[in-house]
């Protein structure tokens, strides 16, 4: 199945403890310069295969954001519910993965999963029982979410205000992966940066500019070494390698712990 693609504080004292960021009064924790989320959407087997045993390795935590309706989730249960004790998010990315059948290159979006002819109050229904089903998994009630292809709108309508409430942060459109600035940035619509066929240089080129900016770097990433939207291990490998040798500069944390330190700094 196709898939879419898509400088020092100053004049102020800090927290100990708490690094200096481009915005004024915001700061990582632990004195890093920088926060990075590796996210996975679709619940893919190349996640489970490569990119979760990398990540235990380095002993760094990922989210991944479950498309419950994936075989996958329901033929390997027992790793993703490993997956979340070893620290790793389990993340909404609905039951069916509804995205815009109308946008281009959306061809081999499937008609009874067009969101285009799903109501808001449907996808409503589903995000809400998407989260109950996370919650028979890893028996957690925080959550994020991250909306399929970046589509916003139910039939034409914005769905996201409508479930809002039942996450903490929702990924959500397309955008460049650095995040320009932590105080501007909306919880609920944070762009999503899907890189494919990258490598590893050019990836930790891509953390080395949120480190100058002092600002987060998201990157969403698909199939790891097979699947398709694909990086290879050895990228993936290189990248992981890189953070885990700079973790005082790096703050590498699950998209959900990221976000409840980005609100509780800059306020509601």
């Amino acid at each position: 199945m196709k898939k879419y693609l898509f400088p020092v504080l100053l004049g102020c004292a800090l927290a100990p403890g708490l690094a200096a960021a481009a915005d004024a009064g915001f700061a990582w924790p632990h004195g890093a310069r920088a926060a990075v989320s590796l996210a996975y959407d679709d619940a893919l087997d190349s996640q489970l295969d490569n990119a979760i045993p990398a990540l235990n390795r380095h002993g760094l935590r990922g989210s991944f954001y479950l498309q419950l309706s994936n075989p996958a989730v329901d033929r390997r249960m027992a790793e993703w519910r490993a997956a979340a004790k070893r620290g790793h998010e389990l993340g909404n990315h609905t039951l069916f993965h509804q995205c815009s059948h109308s946008k281009p290159g959306r061809e081999w979006v499937e008609a009874h999963r067009d969101i285009d002819s799903t109501s808001v109050a449907q996808m409503k229904d589903q995000v809400l029982l998407a989260n109950t089903m996370l919650y028979a998994i890893d028996g957690r009630r925080e959550r994020t979410m991250t909306a399929p292809c970046g589509d916003m709108e139910a039939k034409g309508e914005k769905y996201l205000p409508a479930v809002q409430p039942a996450f903490v942060a929702i990924k959500a459109g397309t955008g460049p992966a650095v995040i320009e600035s932590m105080t501007g940035l909306d919880p609920y619509a944070v762009a999503v940066s899907a890189p494919v066929g990258m490598s590893g240089k050019e990836l930790i080129a891509i953390v080395k500019q949120a480190a100058e900016r002092g600002t987060m770097v998201n990157f969403t990433f698909h199939g790891i070494g097979g699947d398709y939207l694909t990086i290879s291990k050895e990228a993936h490998e290189e990248l992981l390698a890189y953070l885990a040798a700079n973790r005082k500069t790096y703050w590498t944390d699950t998209f959900l712990n990221i976000m409840k330190h980005v609100k509780r700094t800059t306020g509601p």
